[in-house]
């Protein structure tokens, strides 16, 4: 079904190949396997985007997945431009806070770059889980952003075991997921929950449509339930397009939403 959603959704958009940001970790590795099946490995491009702080192990296990799927991995380091940017207005990288605005420039940096040699024929291939998404653990226009995803309706827990189907090396899927926005960064520290506990509460709350009280009555802890709901909440705006103002018969993403389907008189 996968496969058939990148050649399906790539063949209407009147595109040839796929452009996918791989890390080294799970959910690119994932992404980039199921493009290169659905195109051919030939007609994939890997970009691996290190900064300065990016580990060995990323680039080491970026360019295993790529050997392991045929597809062609270019590295382009991004610390130069990022750098360039915080010196023209100096800032605390020691600031949490800080720490964040900078991963998100890192992330948007990266994506352009994606989209930049996306050109001609690409599509830029998204790699946010479903948990990622709900949550909003991620850069808006940043590393959410792209041309289709095929990976976003899978929970990090079902995306893992995908991967072990696929023959994405063990070593990747079990390793801790980072952004490594800066040394020793993690996913589930910056979160403050793990991947298997949200995405228990997700499954029941937006599956299941179980309300909140409902899941703490199940025996979900009430803190959890509470927090990640309030995610999922505050952040639906990075899960939609833009929002327009309605003022005409018509508006995109409103009510004019399948011209892709319309084929040549």
């Amino acid at each position: 079904m996968l496969v058939l959603f990148i050649r399906d959704e790539t063949s209407k958009a009147r595109l040839k190949r796929a452009v996918v940001g791989v890390s080294g970790g799970v959910d690119s590795a994932v992404s980039a396997a199921l493009a290169s099946e659905a195109l051919g490995p030939e007609h994939v491009m890997g970009l691996f985007t290190p900064y300065r702080h990016s580990s060995a192990d990323s680039r080491r296990h970026a360019r295993a997945i790529s050997k392991k799927f045929g597809f062609t991995l270019e590295e382009v380091p991004i610390t130069a431009q990022v750098d360039a940017y915080f010196r023209a207005a100096p800032v605390d990288e020691s600031d949490p806070r800080i720490r964040i605005r900078m991963g998100n420039k890192m992330a948007r940096e990266r994506k352009s770059i994606e989209y930049d040699r996306s050109w001609p024929d690409g599509i830029v291939v998204g790699t946010s889980n479903k948990t990622e998404l709900l949550l909003g653990y991620g850069t808006q226009f940043g590393d959410m952003a792209c041309g289709i995803n095929p990976v976003g309706d899978l929970y990090k827990t079902q995306l893992r075991e995908l991967a072990l189907h696929l023959g994405v090396p063990e070593e990747i899927v079990r390793k801790a997921p980072t952004a490594e926005l800066w040394e020793g960064q993690t996913d589930e520290g910056e979160l403050g929950f793990t991947y298997a506990d949200a995405d228990l509460v997700l499954y029941h709350m937006v599956d299941r449509r179980l309300r909140p009280s409902e899941l703490i009555a199940a025996g979900f802890d009430a803190a959890l339930v509470t927090k990640i709901r309030e995610m999922v909440r505050k952040n639906h705006y990075k899960r939609v397009m833009p929002l327009i103002a309605k003022v005409s018969l018509r508006t995109v993403g409103h009510d004019f939403l399948y011209p892709r389907d319309w084929e040549a008189d």
